[in-house]
C-alpha cells in the first residue's frame, strides 16, 4: 500500500504553484510562437511579441509572468489504494501549500483571495482558500493538476441550458463576442458539454488541464465527433478577427478543449470557461517515493522574440500633459509613459465613490487634475525591484466610475487592458479624456519602466491601495481616443472582413 505523507504532499502543491507562477507550459510557448510567425496584424503582433518577451524574462528570473497570480484550482485524483500519513484534511494540505508557495519571500506572490465576497470582501492575505476538486480512482497514487486562474479570464466564463435541438456552435460564436478581450486572447477555450450545470463547468475548468495539440490534430485529423468539433470552433472563432489582446488579428484562441459527460434527455448544459495568456498549470503523480519533480525547461526553446518599442512611438511628459495634448492622440498610437501616474482600481474607486457622496473630497496626497491613472495591483517587490510584476487589470469594471472620475477629480487619461464598454466609452468622449491599453500577460516587461513606488492612500486595501508610479518609456497604446473611437471595435471588425474575404468558413 502506498502511504503519501502531508509534508510531501505540500511541498509538491507549493513547488508547483511557484513553477506555475514563472514557467508557462512548453506547448503554450510552441503555439505562441507559431502564431507570432503568422500573425499579420501590426498590432496583435506586437502584443504577442511583448507576452513572448514577458515570459522569457520570467523564467528566467524567476518572477510571475502576470500580477494576478490567480486563484488555486486543483483536481485531485487518490488512488483507492492510497494511505495518508496526515492530521490535516485533503483541503488544509492544499490551503496550506498556497500558503507557502505565495508567502515565498523569494518570489512572493499576490494574494487575491476575498473572503465574505458578498459583503466586507476581507482579503485572506495568504490567497487561501483554493478550490479543490477530490475523485476516489483505482491505483495506488495520487495525481494533482494544480492551476492559478487569473480573474481577468474567469469573469468571462460562460454558462448555457441550450435545448437538445441548439447548434453547440452558433452558441459559442453567439457568445465569445460578448467576453470582449478581458481575457487576454490568444488563449485557450475549455467547454463543458452534458452532465448538470454545475458539472458541465467543472468539465469546461479540467479540460483547460490539458496540453494544446490543435496543429498536431489538423496535421492528423478528426477521429471522433468531439475532435472535429473542436477543429470546427477553432477555425470559426479565429475566423471573428477578436485577435491579441481584441486588437484585431488572425490568433484568437490557440486551441479549443472539449470534455463532455451524459446529460438528461431533455438538456444540454454547456459552459465555456477562456484561460488566458498567462496559462498556469501543471501537473505531478505522488507514488510514496518522496515530494513531485518538476524539471525546469529548457530556455532555449522559447521563440528568438524580443520586443522593444517601436521607434514611432511618442514619448509623452507626464508631469506636464494637457487636455491638449491628449486630445491631439490618435487611436491606435502607440506611447511611451513618462512621469508620475497614480494607480487605482475596483477597491480604491469604490472608496472614492464613497467620499463624494458624502460630500468629501479625494484624500489627502492625492491629486488627479491633468493626471493619469493606471488600474493595477502590482506584486510586492522582492531583493531589489521598485515593484513586482504589475501589469494592467480589466478596465470595464471601472465604466460604472468613470463619468464621476472624470468629472470630479480633473483625471484626462486612464490606463488598462481590453476594451471600455458604451458607459465608459461614453464618458470618455464627453470629457474629450482618453483610455490608453497596456498588454495583459507582459506584467514583468511592464514592471521594468517602473522606476519609482510609493503608496499615497488607502494602504489597508493591500494590492489595491493607490500608487505613485514613476515610469520611464512605459508601452502602451491609444484605445479610445478623445472622441470615443475604440480599437477594439474598429480592430475586430476590420480583421473579420479580412479574413472572410480570403477563407470563406464553411456552414454546418
Amino acid at each position: 500500500m502506498t502511504v503519501i505523507s502531508q509534508q510531501h504532499f505540500i511541498e509538491s502543491v507549493a513547488d508547483a504553484l511557484q513553477y506555475i507562477s514563472y514557467y508557462h507550459p512548453m506547448d503554450y510557448i510552441e503555439s505562441l510562437g507559431r502564431a507570432y510567425e503568422l500573425e499579420e496584424s501590426p498590432a496583435a503582433k506586437d502584443a504577442i511579441a511583448q507576452i513572448l518577451t514577458n515570459s522569457r524574462m520570467c523564467a528566467e528570473g524567476h518572477r510571475p509572468i502576470c500580477q494576478d497570480t490567480g486563484i488555486v484550482v486543483a483536481f485531485v485524483k487518490v488512488g483507492m489504494g492510497v494511505r495518508w500519513d496526515a492530521t490535516l484534511t485533503l483541503q488544509q494540505m492544499v490551503d496550506e501549500g498556497v500558503r507557502r508557495a505565495y508567502l515565498d519571500p523569494d518570489n512572493k506572490l499576490r494574494a487575491s483571495i476575498v473572503a465574505d465576497p458578498a459583503f466586507t470582501r476581507r482579503n485572506t492575505r495568504d490567497n487561501t482558500p483554493a478550490v479543490v476538486h477530490v475523485e476516489l480512482v483505482e491505483g495506488d497514487a495520487v495525481e494533482v493538476s494544480v492551476s492559478a486562474k487569473g480573474g481577468g479570464s474567469e469573469n468571462k466564463a460562460r454558462f448555457a441550458m441550450l435545448n437538445p435541438s441548439d447548434s453547440i456552435v452558433d452558441w459559442v460564436l453567439k457568445t465569445v463576442p460578448t467576453m470582449g478581450a478581458g481575457w487576454c486572447p490568444p488563449g485557450m477555450l475549455g467547454i463543458g458539454i452534458g452532465g448538470s450545470a454545475e458539472k458541465a463547468m467543472v468539465l469546461a475548468k479540467e479540460s483547460l488541464m490539458e496540453p494544446i495539440d490543435m496543429a498536431d490534430l489538423k496535421a492528423r485529423g478528426p477521429k471522433t465527433p468531439i475532435e472535429a468539433l473542436r477543429i470546427e470552433l477553432h477555425d470559426k472563432v479565429n475566423a471573428l478577427g477578436i485577435g491579441a489582446q481584441g486588437l484585431g488579428g488572425l490568433a484568437t484562441v490557440l486551441d479549443v478543449k472539449i470534455l463532455d459527460y451524459p446529460t438528461h434527455a431533455a438538456s444540454k448544459p454547456i459552459a465555456m470557461i477562456p484561460n488566458c495568456a498567462a496559462t498556469r498549470h501543471v501537473h505531478f503523480t505522488l507514488d510514496g517515493s518522496g515530494p513531485a519533480r518538476l524539471d525546469p525547461p529548457d530556455l532555449s526553446r522559447w521563440p528568438k522574440v524580443d520586443w522593444r518599442p517601436s521607434p514611432e512611438a511618442r514619448r509623452v511628459d507626464l508631469d506636464s500633459l494637457t487636455p491638449e495634448q491628449v486630445a491631439a492622440w490618435k487611436p491606435g498610437e502607440r506611447l511611451l509613459l513618462n512621469g508620475r501616474m497614480l494607480t487605482g482600481r475596483d477597491a480604491a474607486h469604490k472608496r472614492i465613490a464613497d467620499l463624494f457622496a458624502r460630500g468629501e473630497g479625494l484624500p489627502p496626497g492625492v491629486d488627479l487634475r491633468n493626471r493619469v491613472i493606471y488600474y493595477v495591483g502590482p506584486v510586492d517587490p522582492v531583493r531589489d525591484e521598485v515593484v513586482g510584476p504589475a501589469g494592467p487589470t480589466t478596465a470595464t469594471r471601472m465604466d460604472k466610475f468613470t463619468e464621476m472620475m472624470l468629472e470630479k477629480t480633473g483625471l484626462i487619461a486612464m490606463i488598462g487592458k481590453a476594451e471600455r464598454g458604451p458607459v465608459g466609452i461614453e464618458a470618455i468622449r464627453k470629457h474629450k479624456a482618453a483610455y490608453l491599453m497596456a498588454v495583459g500577460g507582459a506584467a514583468y516587461l511592464v514592471s521594468k519602466a517602473i522606476r519609482a513606488s510609493r503608496v499615497v492612500a488607502f494602504e489597508d486595501l493591500g494590492m489595491e491601495a493607490i500608487y505613485e508610479f514613476t515610469v520611464q518609456d512605459m508601452p502602451v497604446t491609444v484605445a479610445v481616443d478623445a472622441r470615443g473611437e475604440s480599437v477594439h471595435q474598429s480592430g475586430p471588425a476590420e480583421w473579420g472582413a479580412k479574413i472572410a474575404a480570403r477563407i470563406p468558413v464553411r456552414v454546418r
